[in-house]
């Protein structure tokens, strides 16, 4: 079955993802949605698109919005995926946490976790001796599929390809058997991160200590500019001063208001 969207169902999936997730969809994305979707409803034995629309909306325990949200979302990451930013962590704000020797970080759209866990291991290799410091990363994403991913820790052999073979070896260990193929992140990075299913517009956060540092990287290019600038004065609430917020490489604050200090194209600064 060959299936076609109405201007108005277009419209209602364009809301509901906007108010749910704050992805805004633009007047021409309808043939995404249909090819995105359209596996799901033949899946589903569903006629329309109206049809898919009230049983997302239905479903009272948001699994159907997570797997929709899914299907029209990028969750395409990688491990040091632009390294500028883990070199400023390692050259520039660790340094200046050498006496306290405590750092708490978010990552706030982790998807299946290569992000976070690059972040711990720069934070491993960066320091002397990692067993004095104190290091709590936190790890969000809206789609509970791709956060049960993350917590595995375990990847494609692939995945793993581009990363100097000496980290490789620190910090994963090597299937065998059955396994054979895949790499398993070791304890020691898996210890300091807590996996969370956090929405991004959500009016507050539940978040209590002042944080270090926000990664908040290729998912505000989803985002309308009021959306983007609401949440980026989110995250300069939950900084502490001194703390930093990095964004994606094909992001830019220049057109939101906000009260960071840029101190490089990506890099942004809540002043001390």
């Amino acid at each position: 079955m060959d299936y076609a969207i109405t201007k108005q169902e277009y419209e209602r999936i364009r809301t509901l993802l906007y108010d749910e997730s704050g992805i805004s969809l633009g007047d021409s994305k309808q043939s995404l949605v249909v090819s995105r979707l359209t596996k799901r409803l033949r899946d589903l034995q569903m006629e329309d698109f109206s049809s898919y629309y009230e049983y997302v909306t239905r479903d009272e325990s948001g699994e159907e919005f997570t797997r929709m949200l899914d299907l029209l979302s990028t969750n395409k990451t990688d491990f040091f995926r632009e390294p500028k930013h883990f070199d400023f962590l390692r050259e520039r704000i660790l340094p200046t946490l050498e006496q306290e020797k405590r750092i708490r970080i978010w990552s706030s759209a982790c998807s299946t976790g290569e992000e976070p866990y690059t972040i711990a291991m720069t934070l491993h290799e960066a320091v002397k001796n990692p067993a004095l410091w104190n290091f709590q990363i936190l790890a969000s994403d809206i789609s509970t599929r791709v956060l049960a991913h993350a917590a595995k820790g375990l990847y494609a052999e692939e995945r793993v390809r581009e990363v100097p073979a000496d980290i490789v070896k620190r910090h994963f260990l090597q299937g065998r058997g059955d396994s054979a193929g895949l790499v398993k992140v070791k304890p020691h990075l898996s210890a300091i991160i807590k996996f969370r299913r956090m929405n991004l517009m959500d009016e507050r956060f539940p978040i209590k200590a002042p944080l270090d540092l926000v990664f908040c990287r290729n998912v505000m290019i989803y985002f309308d500019r009021p959306t983007q600038e609401r949440l980026v004065n989110k995250f300069y609430h939950h900084l502490k001063p001194g703390g930093y917020l990095f964004i994606g490489h094909s992001e830019s604050l220049q057109w939101v208001s906000h009260p960071f200090k840029t101190i490089a194209p990506t890099i942004y600064w809540k002043e001390a």
